[in-house]
């Protein structure tokens, strides 16, 4: 018998990171800047296909995620310090 198993392959729609597709284009739409209002809402419904508040429901859930903050720190820890100080505020 090879060393190679067939028996528990990995499988191809699961990313190897372990974060959903829809979560990763959630963040990768978040790491952009938008030129103006409205711009990100629009780009929110064509590409993710729902609507702005879902978009930040799943964003802000995201934000707790440890596998979303090993694929993007960067962008998951700026929006973490928003959060917080907008939370400070209040």
């Amino acid at each position: 018998m090879s060393a190679e198993s067939t028996d528990d392959p990995e499988p191809a729609a699961q990313p190897a990171d372990g974060l959903a597709e829809r979560d990763r284009a959630v963040l990768a739409l978040e790491r952009r800047s938008w030129p103006g209002p409205g711009a990100k809402e629009r780009a929110i419904r064509e590409r993710l296909g729902i609507s702005p508040t879902r978009y930040y429901q799943l964003l802000n859930a995201l934000l707790d995620d440890p596998l979303a903050l090993a694929h993007d720190p960067v962008t998951v820890n700026r929006l973490r310090r928003r959060r917080d100080a907008k939370r400070a505020r209040r």
